[in-house]
Parts: C-alpha cells; sequence; structure tokens
C-alpha cells in the first residue's frame, strides 16, 4: 500500500530552471468590459470580446481604449526605424507605402495605428500602438524593395523594434 504525502496538484519548487515572469501590458484591458462599450476619443466600439468601427450602441458604456491610452502617454509598442541609401531616394514613395498599410489595418483594425513619424536626419522612425503593426509594416517593406530587416522583441515590454534598412 501506497502512500500519499502532500496535496493533491502540488508541485514541488524547481530549481534547474527560472520561471517566466508574467508579462504585465498596462495598456491591455484587465477582464471584461461590460457590454458594448464605446472609446469616448476615437468612437470604437468593444463587442463581442473585441474592439472594432461601427455603430454605437444606445446602452454603450464608455472607456479608453488601449490604443488612445497609448497615444495620450506617448508611449508606443513598436518602433519601426527607416534608413540607407535607398529609403533616402525614395522616402515619398516608402511614406505612402506605410501610410497605406496602416490605413488598412486601422479599417479592420482600431487598436493598430501610427502614433508619430519623426524624421532623424536621413532616417525616420515610426511609432505605432500595436508591436503587429510594426511587424507588418517591415514586412510590407522588405516584401516590397528587399533590404535588411531585423525584428528584436522585448517581451517584458510587449516592446517591438523594427529595423529597415536599404
Amino acid at each position: 500500500m501506497k502512500v500519499q504525502t502532500g496535496h493533491t496538484g502540488f508541485h514541488p519548487i524547481r530549481h534547474d530552471r527560472l520561471l517566466q515572469a508574467v508579462v504585465h501590458d498596462a495598456y491591455k484591458i484587465k477582464g471584461k468590459l461590460p457590454g458594448p462599450t464605446v472609446c469616448p476619443q476615437c468612437s470604437a466600439v468593444f463587442l463581442d470580446g473585441r474592439w472594432r468601427w461601427g455603430a454605437v450602441p444606445a446602452d454603450a458604456y464608455s472607456a479608453i481604449c488601449p490604443a488612445c491610452h497609448r497615444l495620450h502617454d506617448h508611449y508606443p509598442a513598436g518602433f519601426v526605424k527607416l534608413e540607407g541609401t535607398f529609403f533616402t531616394t525614395h522616402s515619398d514613395e516608402i511614406m505612402r507605402l506605410i501610410s497605406h498599410h496602416a490605413q488598412h489595418e486601422r479599417a479592420e483594425h482600431p487598436l493598430k495605428r501610427i502614433m508619430e513619424i519623426e524624421k532623424d536626419g536621413d532616417a525616420v522612425l515610426v511609432t505605432t500602438t500595436d508591436i503587429h503593426l510594426a511587424r507588418g509594416i517591415g514586412e510590407a517593406l522588405h516584401h516590397a524593395y528587399q533590404g535588411k530587416l531585423e525584428f528584436h522583441y522585448n517581451p517584458e515590454e510587449n516592446l517591438l523594434r523594427v529595423h529597415w534598412m536599404h
């Protein structure tokens, strides 16, 4: 007969590996929003578990969406740095591609927005409210013009840095 010691579901602490910290994203809504909710700043509607564009229900609650929250705090989730001689000579065309890509994404996903476009000498830095938009911009540039594309993701801060050079 075997005697069971300890509690059911008890797992001893393992010292041969590190515990992974839970990603803390202050801009991700904790819990469930009550019913339909509208962002008072951009009019995006939270319904059925996601933010979308559409008619605002009469009984909608009010809460600032994560994208407007990031915009207000000037705290981007994605950084896309563009540089190189090809970029310098084709910057207008490349910036139109970025703008078109961002508009297409925002039409379907209200939380994917460009925050700011800053010129720094011959380079440009595009900041976004979402890591997926930053990645999508980098991939669209690489698909259209090739060049060198690098991604640096920081899971602790839920931050993506994209560097495209051509």
